[in-house]
């Protein structure tokens, strides 16, 4: 929102909320009548393609939001550096407004312009008048428009929303009040105004100049250089015709300079070009991949979790997830051509940067689903997937790698066991953060609990943490004999062995769950039972009566930089502790891995992560050893 906003700032249709498409649906009811009732050859192909039309145009937009973060997650030609937060999100997440306005725009031209009918696919003349007067009339009009508003008045009412974010995405481009995209459209209008009211106009002068204004806004916001220099040797006025990346970036940090459109021109003749436009523009095509210190290594879900990431749908990825919203369904073939992609092929890719106390930390995803890991002929595909992410974040220089998701699982690769013991030598230290789930369970349990059942799958969390809770002189019964035997061998000749129990009674109060747990013993707990997964999936929920606890997470410090979406189910701004586990690892400078079964000191662990500002959820309710 704008310092102080002006008139017309908010869109029409802004109390519609999510349903704000309907206002598109009259003129897309009443054009699809018009088609189907025409005869063949009356049909006007013009017509047809608007609503086409404004889904490529979204369609595009969203291709340049993932190639970014992308890109800029990686660090090769990033320009600023500075973070993008939740608040900046927010602020973008209506970009599509601008497409549902000026599609209304569209229809009403059509239907009130005797002109818009029936166009030709391609006229030159329509063409070469579109070129020349968004050079000579909209290229000059904007620049002075824009300094217009720069100007205070203005700028505190309408322009200061739009450099309220100062480090951009694509998106940032269309996020203006209402009233600025009125002018701006009234400005792109005059060219396609002209040829058709000359009778010049085509399909190709129509949906080239909208596209060749999309394609220019969303480059010119991406943060990352992408223009090669050979583009301007070959062609040296280039310089003064096409803005680059780095040159509106500079818009925004210095906010007083660059203010030409797409064409820089202006900036020459009237003396605002910025004195660092050339440097900056150099400087960015010179930058390679960032190093990180950290490295986290997660996994794709469901097949819906590609639009949840957040390299996808910006809205959805900065939100927990939840189960699929319908309007996903409908994108199938997507989802279906992404799954087919990395069951045949995959190669491990950067989703996320952050920044803790220097700390360079980056999430990489393994490019298969998880319903892949239970299938025993994947195991080796994953393995090796995982292995050469290992040596290529050793390559980078990372400190550390983390295991994440079921890419530390027990039958999987024995938590990263099977990893050291192919490659000994290996200088990045695995963490399979097992230590500090132990620990946050720990200080999950509520102070007043006696005793605790454990359902579902054991695995390494379950065993150390069933170990310590017997030793803390909490009564641990265990509903499944194999791993009553397993943690009964190890109790057995201690004083903590009358604290372990088998049982098969559904009358405890905690239950700490894991992977495996059916929705038929899930709905067996009793009402008010607190259920605390210590798995890295969530339980199914399925009991109305239970409370339920999140996996083991805490809540991250303020200064943890670049924190735009959520860790998968996780509410925002809440880190899993696996994911912690690699960050304190740096941070403390630890020389070593934890794999196989063992873990590290829980307490050491545990005070580690309160003395870097991570919280526990729900803090008052909970104890502390």
């Amino acid at each position: 929102m704008a310092t102080t906003p002006g008139f017309l700032t908010d869109w029409p249709w802004k109390p519609l909320g999510s349903f704000k498409y309907l206002v598109l649906a009259p003129w897309i009811v009443k054009s699809t009548y018009d088609i189907v009732t025409s005869d063949a050859k009356d049909r006007d192909l013009g017509l047809m393609l608007i609503f086409p039309f404004l889904l490529l145009r979204m369609l595009n937009n969203q291709f340049w939001i993932s190639l970014s973060r992308y890109k800029t997650a990686k660090g090769e030609n990033r320009i600023v550096d500075k973070t993008i937060e939740f608040e900046q999100v927010d602020r973008e997440r209506d970009w599509d407004d601008q497409i549902i306005f000026n599609g209304i725009l569209y229809y009403v031209g059509y239907y009130s312009l005797a002109g818009a009918k029936h166009l030709p696919i391609w006229r030159l003349d329509g063409v070469l008048i579109t070129t020349l007067l968004h050079v000579g009339v909209v290229e000059f009009l904007y620049y002075w428009l824009h300094r217009a508003l720069h100007h205070h008045f203005l700028y505190n009412r309408y322009h200061s929303h739009h450099h309220s974010s100062i480090v951009t995405e694509p998106i940032t481009s269309v996020i203006h009040p209402f009233a600025e995209h009125i002018a701006y459209f009234t400005l792109f209008a005059i060219p396609l105004l002209t040829i058709t009211l000359t009778k010049t106009g085509s399909i190709a002068a129509f949906a080239g100049y909208v596209t060749y204004i999309d394609v220019m806004n969303n480059m010119g916001h991406c943060n990352f250089e992408l223009i090669p220099k050979i583009a301007f040797s070959i062609f040296p006025p280039l310089k003064y015709l096409m803005y680059t990346p780095s040159y509106h970036s500079l818009h925004h940090t210095q906010f007083r300079t660059n203010y030409s459109l797409f064409m820089p021109f202006y900036d020459y003749v009237y003396g605002t070009l910025d004195k660092s436009t050339d440097t900056l523009y150099e400087k960015s095509l010179e930058r390679k991949d960032e190093t990180p210190d950290v490295v986290y290594l997660t996994h794709l879900t469901t097949p819906e979790s590609i639009y949840h990431m957040r390299l996808g749908f910006a809205s959805l990825a900065s939100k927990p997830y939840t189960s699929p919203k319908w309007y996903l369904r409908m994108l199938w073939p997507v989802t279906l051509w992404s799954m087919i992609v990395t069951w045949i092929y995959g190669k491990t890719f950067v989703v996320e940067r952050n920044i803790f106390k220097k700390v360079k930390i980056q999430t990489w995803a393994v490019p298969k689903y998880k319903i892949q890991y239970f299938m025993e002929w994947q195991r080796e595909a994953i393995n090796e997937l995982i292995m050469e992410a290992l040596v290529e974040a050793e390559g980078k220089g990372a400190k550390v790698l983390t295991l994440g998701l079921h890419n530390q699982g027990e039958e999987l690769n024995r938590n990263g066991e099977l990893f050291i013991k192919r490659n000994p030598k290996l200088k990045v230290k695995l963490v399979d953060g097992s230590s500090l789930a132990v620990a946050v369970l720990l200080n999950t349990i509520p102070k007043d609990t006696t005793q605790v059942v454990f359902r579902g799958n054991f695995n390494k969390v379950a065993y150390h943490l069933a170990l310590a809770l017997c030793h803390n002189g909490i009564k641990v019964a265990v509903s499944r004999s194999d791993d009553y035997q397993k943690i009964k061998s190890e109790v057995e000749s201690t004083d903590d062995h009358d604290n372990l129990s088998l049982s098969r009674t559904y009358t405890q109060k905690v239950w700490l769950v894991g992977d495996g747990l059916s929705k038929e013993e899930e709905l067996k707990a009793s009402k008010g039972t607190l259920i605390i997964p210590y798995s890295q999936f969530p339980p199914s929920k399925v009991n109305k009566d239970c409370f339920y606890h999140s996996t083991p997470a805490m809540l991250t410090p303020k200064h943890l930089e670049n924190v735009d979406s959520c860790e998968n189910w996780l509410p925002r701004r809440v880190m899993s502790a696996w994911r912690i586990a690699g960050i304190l690892h740096s941070l403390e400078g630890w020389n070593v891995n934890e794999f196989g079964s063992d873990i590290f000191d829980v307490k050491k662990v545990w005070q580690a992560s309160l003395q870097h500002g991570f919280t526990p959820l729900n803090l008052p309710n909970h104890y502390i050893n």
